[in-house]
């Protein structure tokens, strides 16, 4: 007997009884991208490796932990992507997409890779949709991003949503509250983790992401960023903070909210879902204002956010079966072509129409009509008549296969 393969650890197949319920977050995405004026935009599943070490940060845990790295045939040191921005920003640089008109609103939807403890609802391959705002750095960019994910999941309804709204200022304010937050770190290294302790000169920030007892302890009472604001940082975070307010989105300040990447600057956000326990994120993201510009672009401000679909769908509970069949066309063997024609004729049309292709008896058929869950039945006979029935009462009545399309049409409208 040959062996039984498996999916990888941390992968997993999307079978048709859950493609539905994947459908629709696609499709409400695609509607909320398509109103507010993003254009879609595709880039490779894997990049060179640089792109995400300077991209995503070298001390952050996707970069030394999380990434999945191979070298190519040419020895070259290539990456599967853990994340979207960076390589939308490489993409905006590349393709001159800075001489368009300013901003260039960007979505995009696909799957990501990052080598982490595989848990409910967070897999080594992933799936987010992600939406960038790339050439203005106006706090109404902010608000509308946040405003964007908050509708979407509304309109899904996705349970228990709350909003973290924070900002970590810009690169030159934060200067000086990272000294501030080093030296506080320095005084309680007894009791922070060694991962925190190595980390306290390159990126002592990550401390706040840290899921160690006793570093969540001396992060309680960690000065924030929040409290170091310059006028200019406080002055753009009050305006987003005010135009998602107008909107009636409602959010609760966290000044511990860092986000886990090194690009993020001013505002950072991040939605949860208590429907998820205590991994409770469902995506969030933030500005970014010297990204573009750190990947070899001109100087671009920028904001954006990204969610993953895994964590949407468990929080909505949602497994849906497949769509149920507008008919089933059941057919003796003298009338199979005849069968396959009907069936073609009301597809064009745009019903949702099965028929037999495994030889079954007509018994059979019927059998095979109710497991697919089709609404009717269009049984031919052999001597070329036709009825339908409610494979729910049961009810039968003559059918002029003449135009079998516009019959089916007519009973889904009743």
């Amino acid at each position: 007997m040959a062996a039984k393969f498996k999916a990888p650890r941390g992968t997993f197949d999307v079978l048709p009884s859950d493609s539905q319920a994947r459908a629709r977050v696609y499709v409400a995405a695609a509607m909320a991208f398509e109103r507010a004026g993003y254009g879609r935009i595709e880039t490779p599943v894997f990049e060179e490796t640089e792109l995400f070490a300077r991209g995503v940060g070298e001390s952050t845990d996707i970069v030394q932990k999380e990434m999945f790295t191979f070298e190519d045939q040419g020895g070259r040191s290539l990456t599967l992507r853990p994340e979207a921005t960076a390589s939308i920003c490489r993409a905006y640089a590349e393709h001159g997409m800075h001489k368009l008109p300013q901003p260039v609103k960007l979505w995009c939807w696909g799957p990501f890779f990052r080598h982490e403890r595989p848990q409910s609802g967070r897999y080594r391959q992933f799936h987010q949709i992600d939406s960038e705002v790339i050439g203005t750095d106006s706090p109404l960019a902010d608000a509308e991003s946040i405003i964007l994910l908050s509708d979407l999941l509304s309109e899904l309804g996705v349970p228990g949503v709350r909003l973290r709204l924070g900002s970590l200022g810009s690169h030159e304010s934060r200067k000086a509250y990272r000294d501030d937050l080093r030296a506080y770190l320095r005084q309680h290294e007894a009791s922070l983790s060694e991962d925190v302790r190595s980390r306290i000169d390159s990126n002592p920030l990550r401390a706040f992401d840290s899921d160690h007892e006793g570093t969540q302890g001396v992060m309680e009472d960690a000065p924030t960023m929040l409290d170091h604001l310059d006028a200019a940082d406080a002055e753009h975070f009050e305006a987003v903070k005010r135009a998602v307010s107008d909107a009636g989105v409602e959010y609760q300040l966290d000044g511990t909210l860092v986000r886990g990447l090194d690009y993020y600057t001013r505002t950072v956000f991040e939605f949860t879902s208590d429907a998820l326990g205590a991994q409770s994120a469902l995506g969030g993201g933030g500005r970014y204002d010297g990204l573009v510009a750190e990947l070899g672009g001109p100087e671009t401000p920028a904001v954006g956010w990204a969610a993953g679909i895994e964590r949407i769908l468990l929080a909505l509970g949602e497994t849906e079966d497949e769509p149920s069949l507008d008919a089933f066309i059941v057919a003796p063997e003298s009338q199979r072509d005849r069968a396959l024609g009907l069936a073609t004729e009301a597809r064009r049309a745009g019903a949702c129409v099965d028929l037999d292709l495994a030889g079954r008896s007509e018994k059979g058929q019927m059998k095979q009509a109710d497991r697919t869950g089709a609404k009717r039945a269009v049984i031919l006979a052999e001597d070329g008549s036709a009825k339908i029935r409610d494979m729910a009462t049961g009810e039968e009545r003559p059918l002029d296969t003449s135009d079998v399309a516009a019959e089916i049409q007519r009973e889904r409208g009743k």
